[in-house]
């Protein structure tokens, strides 16, 4: 997504306007817990602040994740605002923003603040009460208290 800056730098605009729909490929996706991204919308402005630019940024959208517990699609909703000098954010992510002197490349701006919001866990509300249990075994929640002591490490009570 590259922004071009010349009429920015050379006086004749105050800010260049961004609204971009973003679309994202499942190779894109590899190596992330993200299923799918949908409906990811980009908008703001840069401007030109004497030798830096001020990139204000609002990227809006859907994550699609597995749920912790069944594993089925949940959309999770995003809202993600940046508001930071271009000269900072280059900083922080070098490696990746390709910025010449007339044109710089948003899209690995967009990207890393992206999978910065990955949730670590998504549940869904079909599996809110879910209650898994089997042959010797039970998914203890956060929220159960672990009542059974393994007779084996019971005996350690008594050295201590």
């Amino acid at each position: 997504m590259n922004i071009d800056l010349t009429r920015l730098n050379n006086d004749i605009d105050d800010e260049v306007i961004i609204d971009e729909h973003l679309e994202f490929t499942e190779d894109q996706l590899i190596n992330t817990d993200l299923m799918e991204l949908k409906n990811v919308l980009v908008k703001g402005i840069i401007t030109k602040q004497s030798i830096d630019y001020n990139v204000k940024l609002e990227i809006t959208g859907v994550m699609v994740l597995r749920c912790a517990v069944t594993l089925e699609p949940v959309n999770y909703p995003f809202n993600i605002t940046i508001d930071e000098k271009l000269g900072e954010i280059i900083e922080e992510i070098s490696e990746i923003v390709k910025k010449s002197e007339n044109t710089i490349d948003i899209f690995p701006i967009i990207w890393e603040n992206i999978l910065v919001e990955i949730p670590m866990k998504v549940v869904s509300e079909k599996a809110q009460n879910y209650q898994a249990e089997g042959n010797g075994w039970k998914l203890i929640t956060e929220t159960e208290p672990i009542e059974e002591i393994n007779p084996e490490l019971e005996k350690l009570k008594e050295l201590l």
